[in-house]
């Protein structure tokens, strides 16, 4: 009670309070500050993803800012030779507001990546969104096969058969892309699991599906049991190491990562920029209140 009391409140904060807590998740505020720590983890031999913050925007003058910032952002990226791809949320670029515009934003975000031969994630959001994500991935895919993927919740009682019913865009020479994450957003009970148990239950169903279709896997946790769960998986069904990688938030359990690559796995991070950090760490909050505790330790520690 007492976190999520600290939790709601934390929102009204100044700013440079939130921050000292923030700036461990976050790279920074600018595209040069991404630069500089996506280039610390390649040069500890792991890969990134470069996601710049904002979502549920208002505008869809807002919604090409965000497409010329991320188009900027790939140029950018190669310039620097960092070894990563992207992530995108479709609300930023008017998901919400107006579905054709968003598709022609992101594809040509997507045209973009592939001109270098990249690859674009799209991120998946809370539920009444997921429907037009999964239309929206489908329309790229066909397109740009090698140079797109899609994020799946394993919380959601609906994923596993979503997975299925996108095998048919399954081809042996441009494998399916996903990464599987837990879920963040705060969903009902009548479409979401609760339980911990269940969730990561559902988890490894639906990591094992992916595994025996071949389907490339981003293993997106920072559970210990469900890292755990993965290995066995990866042994069971001989994975080749060229199909799937595991992945974390920027600055999350910093241990268990390392400990990943120490043993000969591949390791991406998600690394968010931008100037709407304050929403992002907020969100954050709402969704983990176990985190305030630390943010009230780390300013008092501070000073």
């Amino acid at each position: 009670m007492f976190n999520k009391f600290i939790a709601s409140i934390l929102p009204y904060f100044p700013k440079k309070f939130i921050w000292i807590f923030s700036k461990s998740y976050i790279s920074g505020e600018t595209i040069e500050d991404a630069m500089q720590a996506s280039k610390e983890l390649n040069n500890n031999k792991i890969k990134v993803t470069l996601d710049v913050l904002g979502e549920f925007i208002t505008s869809l003058d807002e919604a090409e800012e965000n497409k010329k910032e991320y188009l900027d952002l790939i140029d950018y990226s190669y310039k620097n030779r960092i070894d990563g791809n992207f992530s995108v949320k479709p609300t930023s670029f008017g998901l919400l507001i107006d579905k054709e515009i968003c598709y022609n934003y992101v594809r040509e975000i997507v045209a973009k990546a592939a001109s270098y031969n990249g690859f674009i994630r799209i991120d998946m959001e809370d539920s009444p969104c997921t429907d037009d994500e999964i239309k929206l991935y489908r329309r790229l895919q066909v397109e740009f096969p090698a140079n797109v993927g899609l994020v799946l919740q394993a919380y959601l009682k609906r994923t596993f058969k979503d997975i299925e019913g996108m095998m048919d865009l399954y081809s042996a020479k441009h494998p399916l892309n996903y990464r599987l994450c837990k879920g963040i957003y705060i969903e009902p009970e009548a479409i979401a699991f609760k339980k911990y148990e269940e969730v990561n239950q559902h988890y490894l169903e639906d990591l094992e599906f992916m595994f025996k279709n071949k389907i490339y896997v981003g293993i997106a946790t920072h559970d210990k049991p469900l890292v755990e769960g993965a290995y066995k998986l990866l042994e069971k069904y001989k994975v080749p190491g060229n199909m799937y990688e595991f992945q974390m938030l920027y600055g999350v359990t910093p241990g268990l990562r390392d400990s990943i690559v120490k043993a000969g796995h591949t390791m991406r991070v998600y690394v968010p920029y931008g100037k709407k950090w304050f929403g992002y760490s907020t969100r954050r909050l709402k969704e983990n209140p176990k985190m305030a505790s630390h943010i009230i330790k780390a300013i008092f520690y501070k000073g």
